[in-house]
């Protein structure tokens, strides 16, 4: 799996775990709902640490909470 859709799945699974909708992540990440959908729906391929960090602090996680997870541990290498 690559780092986009890890990063993606990562994101749905946790507004399900928190029962939060886009709209409800918006509000409290302070971040656009246009952004996070972008992002979830494949127009933004590229998220910066900060949308993600602005993301986590709306779901009240740390940066380490969001990436502490075996898909990301797993990833493989983006160059070759």
């Amino acid at each position: 799996m690559d780092t986009y859709t890890t990063v993606k799945n990562r994101l749905l699974k946790l507004c399900e775990e928190k029962n939060m909708a886009i709209h409800k992540l918006a509000t409290e990440s302070a971040v656009p709902p246009s952004t996070i959908k972008n992002i979830l729906y494949g127009k933004s391929k590229n998220p910066g640490i900060v949308t993600i960090k602005m993301l986590c602090d709306g779901m009240n996680i740390s940066l380490i909470e969001f990436f502490d997870t075996p898909e990301f541990r797993e990833l493989e290498q983006e160059i070759k």
